[in-house]
């Protein structure tokens, strides 16, 4: 008999068919016993139908694959994904069961196979077996819509799938495949600074230097000499003095800014894009916002970490780079460490002495504050960003919980008047022109006569 055949590889009888085989020759064998013919006549449509079930029986596993519509998305933008289950023998699957595994930044919020979605906001997302059929030789596929929540990599995945075909005879092993990342960039903040610049090292960009050149800015007018171009000669000064003057001009210089991350601490509790921000979700956003800023106007950025890992990422200009800084944030991580990393981060020939260091730090760990310190004592041109949230929740419990964490405030407030005192701005993150008054106090420190560090 048919039933009695074994399963392909990969199938398995399921306790449908158990309890099948076992009815029909239970009656069998009373029949025989009792010698009633009118038990075989009842165990006869089990097995005519069980054989006719099985007549053809699947060979092929089903195919299980994740696509992604776009790996690239920013916070806050729709996502879309599907699991596609396939079939590729030349039976259909009766009953296709789907599951797959979501990040919880990624809020699913409508399902479906084919077009034919449900809202599954508010019933515990996409974590959740759906079922439908697979015609032979087609493919079906699980739509997940929903919107992207955070900042990082997010896995869609790993999906799960098992089949049932003969009727529900015979079903699968689970098939699984891998995880999908999806990108998601930082939501850039607006972010607008002033063009004065500690030091423009470069010989071309958008700064106004100090020093005279072919640029844009006025500098005076001064006395025709070798070398000077003709279409800058002031025609009215010249025929005024009776001799040749030109305008002189200062140059257009780029500069370097080094965007440093303190990842030491975390604090908060992330809410995602619509929600409240922890200290490194407002650190990665303002970060990519400094840096798409200042590649906006052609100077160099680089990045660093303050942390155990001390990754870095060299000075470069333009798109690519922009490019390259929002890929370079997705793995941006707390990382506690009990050593110092300072020697790590700032080697030999690591940080220009010319480069604008803009430092995201919450202030969380002493040593981010004697980090500050020592450079502003070596004299490097230091702008210190608070990134702890103001909305950081007092401690309820009962005890000295509360006042110890008022203590811990004005233990805090403390260090960052010390912070000044050595020369180092601090100013919280606040978007759009956040550093705008501390950048025009150290372009004027950068040309004021130097005087001893005490």
């Amino acid at each position: 008999m048919a039933d009695r055949q074994e399963p392909a590889s990969g199938w398995a009888p399921t306790r449908a068919l158990g309890r099948a085989v076992l009815l029909t020759g239970l009656l069998l064998v009373a029949a025989v016993l009792l010698g009633r013919i009118d038990l075989v006549v009842l165990a006869t449509p089990f097995a005519l139908g069980t054989a006719y079930a099985l007549r053809r029986r699947p060979t092929a596993l089903p195919a299980l694959e994740i696509g992604v519509e776009d790996t690239h998305l920013v916070e806050g933008a729709p996502m879309t994904a599907a699991v596609a289950v396939g079939n590729p023998d030349t039976v259909s699957y009766d009953v296709a069961v789907v599951r797959t595994r979501m990040s919880r930044w990624l809020r699913v919020e409508k399902v479906g196979f084919g077009g034919t979605g449900v809202d599954v906001s508010h019933s515990g997302g996409a974590d959740r077996p759906f079922v439908t059929s697979v015609p032979s030789g087609s493919a079906v596929d699980l739509e997940l819509t929903g919107t992207a929540l955070r900042w990082g990599r997010h896995p869609i995945g790993p999906a799960g799938a098992r089949v049932a075909a003969a009727d529900g005879l015979l079903v699968s092993r689970a098939v699984l495949t891998d995880a999908v990342r999806m990108r998601v960039y930082p939501m850039t903040e607006p972010f607008e600074a002033v063009e004065a610049m500690p030091r423009a090292a470069g010989l071309v960009g958008a700064h106004r230097s100090r020093r005279p050149g072919e640029g844009g800015e006025l500098a005076g007018v001064r006395v025709f000499a070798p070398g000077d171009r003709l279409r800058r000669i002031d025609w009215r000064v010249s025929l005024r003095a009776r001799q040749l003057h030109v305008a002189a001009t200062l140059s257009d210089r780029d500069a370097e800014v080094v965007v440093l991350l303190d990842v030491l601490a975390e604090a908060g509790r992330s809410g995602g894009v619509r929600g409240a921000a922890s200290v490194l979700d407002t650190t990665v956003r303002a970060a990519a916002a400094i840096a798409e800023h200042y590649l906006h106007r052609g100077d160099r950025v680089a990045m660093l970490e303050y942390g155990p890992a001390a990754r870095r990422l060299r000075p470069a200009t333009g798109r690519r780079q922009y490019l390259t800084v929002l890929e370079w944030l997705l793995d941006v991580k707390a990382e506690s460490s009990p050593h110092e990393p300072y020697d790590q981060v700032f080697g030999p020939q690591l940080l220009s002495s010319d480069a604008l260091v803009v430092v995201l730090t919450p202030l969380l760990d002493e040593r981010s504050a004697q980090m500050l310190a020592r450079m502003a004592r070596g004299g490097r041109f230091v702008v210190a960003v608070d990134t702890l949230p103001a909305e950081l929740p007092v401690p309820k419990d009962r005890g000295w919980a509360e006042v110890a964490y008022r203590l811990w405030r004005l233990d805090r407030d403390t260090m960052i008047g010390q912070l000044r005192e050595h020369g180092v701005p601090v100013v919280r993150w606040a978007g759009a022109g956040s550093l705008d008054q501390v950048l025009r106090d150290v372009a004027r420190l950068a040309t004021a006569p130097k005087a001893g560090l005490r």
